[in-house]
């Protein structure tokens, strides 16, 4: 049986600075979506050039940023921001939502498409196959850091893993890694060979949002429930498989009007 390894949170300490291991993943994750993007931008159906796409993926970075710290405050600690609403701006304490972030950085898209004069399906669609690099990268953060840890598990599972952050000696799955491996690497490689070829509007999109959608959900049954909120639905759902719901049901419309209407961005 395994033990988490228990890394420094701190991967660099600059005299009074520390840098997180959890902030270099949104670095990297930001270097590589902007590495992966510029790729996209030499396609003749690309909706952005070179020069446009730092532009671009500033809008996107304030809207994860935000988004993700409303989500977090809003969907998982409600209760604790009525009590001390300050608490929503001290982001130094740490916390975000993927599904607070999707909706910061579908804002970032719209303003954006405005700006350049073009659809906003056209900018999701360039977009949505790049979004699991931050994933992943994000998962492998949590897991450096010990956060979000499984469910317990038999210990006669090869990989279970013993987190001492959770307070217990028990065996669990060590569900970062199934989220970093199905959110991450399994949707970015479903996503970038779906988009290699062009394909009608929308319809890369409604494959990011339902495919996000189900490995989110699969990954919550491996994942411990969040200790504040338990199961939020039917004694068996969590809060990440309920916000889960509206992406599978959206991303299946968007692929259904797509191929309906057929028409490529």
């Amino acid at each position: 049986m395994l033990v988490h390894p228990q890394f420094d949170p701190v991967a660099v300490s600059l005299g009074p600075l520390d840098i997180h291991w959890y902030g270099l993943t949104y670095l990297v994750a930001f270097v590589g979506g902007w590495a992966l993007a510029r790729l996209r931008t030499s396609r003749p159906d690309s909706p952005v050039n070179a020069e446009q796409l730092g532009d671009l993926l500033f809008y996107m970075a304030l809207g994860v940023i935000l988004g993700g710290r409303f989500g977090y405050v809003l969907f998982y600690h409600f209760e604790r921001f009525l009590a001390e609403p300050l608490w929503l701006v001290q982001i130094w304490e740490g916390g975000m939502s993927f599904h607070g972030g999707l909706i910061g950085v579908l804002a970032a898209m719209l303003m954006f498409a405005r700006r350049i004069g073009t659809g906003f399906f056209n900018i999701a669609d360039f977009i949505a196959p790049v979004i699991p690099v931050g994933l992943g990268l994000g998962r492998l953060g949590n897991f450096i850091n010990g956060e979000l840890w499984g469910r317990p598990t038999s210990p006669e599972l090869p990989w279970a893993m013993v987190f001492p952050q959770a307070g217990d000696a028990l065996p669990r799955h060590p569900s970062q890694l199934y989220q970093f491996a199905l959110e991450g690497v399994l949707l970015f490689v479903v996503l970038w060979w779906f988009s290699a070829r062009p394909r009608p509007r929308m319809a890369v999109s409604g494959l990011f949002l339902a495919g996000y959608g189900v490995l989110r959900s699969v990954a919550e049954f491996y994942r411990e429930p969040d200790a504040h909120l338990g199961f939020v639905l039917l004694d068996w759902m969590t809060m990440g498989q309920v916000l889960s719901v509206p992406m599978i049901v959206a991303g299946a419309i968007l692929l259904f009007l797509a191929y309906r209407q057929g028409r490529t961005a």
